[in-house]
């Protein structure tokens, strides 16, 4: 039987550790991150869960000692923020490349400098290529639904890849919300067993494990491990429709809020698509044709379904809460932009960045990009396809 709980978004994730009880937990305590590491510390040290709670001197330590683990067989979970995801950065593409399934929360900040301890995406966006699929939250419910999902669809055998859950810092990691939490037993149901492949601790199979490859295999293993990844797709899909059949609460790579008859439309990720809601419902009142389309998925990124959602809009505003310097627009808006490269009724396409470390996104600010959204469609003109959002200049 589900119970309703008032948590924050650390809470949710530690509830959900707590139900999964993986074998090995191995996590540095960071800011804003710090309060699930700190919950799941407590769980163990009550007796409430029986995997192994390792705190090492660092978080390169940590998803080291995830390595390790999940090498030798188990069941892994780290939780990690900015600066701690940056210093775990050579040990990302060690784990992908050696097809772990690890599952690490990540509790999104911003990167230094200037130092911030407030929520933007630079942290995962930074590592988009290091071969982990990632899943953002928009809310403390989504975090505790996706961070289970996660187990299942990076333990898949066709997929054995690890999963990023990222959840805005502070936003949504120390903010209070009812949340519908499920059976013990039947979130251990749902995700399983753990199968293991390959473990170091079963000595009757002879195995090397990150050998050196140069030119031979380097190129093939590589390829070995994107496969990985590509196989994702469907298995997200698999999970979220038996995740809904189980607890009620289906998910897919994206959602479409209000987008069966919108002309224009708003993209943004995870807990200002709260905002972006209400701002939708009013500017729907004013009469103004407009719809919200919120990525779940970044990585694989749906390119082909994202294109297939605006067909036939005539602009689309894509809001990133990460810059990439020197690129041609965000992370975000330059795989949308990709995406609907080959339609041939492909909406005009203008790119914002807001929110960084934490910058405020109102109601307001939504219904400035709705403005300049009905004034391009009206025109078919862009004048400005990148900017800013709440920037004092």
């Amino acid at each position: 039987m589900s119970v309703q709980k008032t948590l924050n978004g650390n809470q949710t994730i530690a509830e959900a550790v707590r139900q999964i009880d993986p074998d090995v937990m191995a996590a540095y305590p960071i800011t804003p991150s710090t309060a699930i590491v700190e919950t799941i510390a407590q769980f163990k040290a009550d007796g409430l869960i029986s995997g192994e709670y390792v705190c090492p001197e660092s978080e390169h330590s940590a998803m080291s000692v995830c390595i390790g683990a999940a090498s030798a067989g188990g069941r892994v979970m780290t939780a990690t923020a900015s600066q701690g995801l940056a210093l775990m950065w050579e040990m990302l593409y060690i784990a992908a490349g050696l097809r772990l399934p690890i599952v690490a929360s990540i509790v999104n900040r911003a990167l230094a400098a200037p130092i911030s301890i407030h929520g933007d995406h630079s942290d995962t966006m930074g590592a988009r290529d290091a071969g982990w699929i990632q899943i953002y939250s928009e809310n403390c419910q989504e975090a505790y639904d996706n961070f289970i999902q996660a187990f299942r669809i990076g333990e898949n055998l066709d997929v054995r890849t690890p999963v990023m859950v990222g959840l805005d810092g502070f936003i949504i990691s120390h903010s209070m919300e009812v949340v519908k939490t499920e059976d013990d037993a039947a979130v251990k149901k749902f995700v399983g067993e753990y199968q293991s492949v390959y473990p170091l601790l079963d000595t009757s199979k002879t195995f090397t494990v990150g050998p050196i490859d140069f030119t031979d295999y380097y190129f093939e293993h590589k390829r070995n491990q994107m496969e990985g990844i590509e196989n994702a797709p469907k298995v997200i899909l698999d999970v979220g429709k038996e995740f809904g059949e189980t607890f009620g609460r289906e998910y897919g790579f994206f959602e479409e809020y209000r987008m069966d008859d919108a002309e224009i439309c708003i993209i943004v990720m995870s807990s200002a698509a709260g905002t972006c809601k209400d701002a939708v419902d009013e500017l729907r009142d004013a009469g103004i044709n407009i719809g919200l389309l919120k990525p779940r998925v970044f990585r694989p990124f749906p390119h082909h379904e994202i294109a297939e959602a605006l067909r036939g809009k005539k602009a689309v505003a894509v809001l990133d809460r990460c810059a990439s310097p020197g690129a041609f627009g965000a992370p975000l808006f330059t795989e949308v932009r990709s995406a609907l490269y080959d339609l041939e009724d492909r909406p005009k396409i203008v790119n914002y960045v807001y929110g960084l470390g934490g910058r405020d996104i109102q109601i307001e600010h939504f219904k400035d990009v709705a403005k300049k959204l009905a004034r391009i469609a009206e025109t078919g003109k862009v004048e400005e396809i990148y900017g800013y959002i709440n920037l004092r200049e």
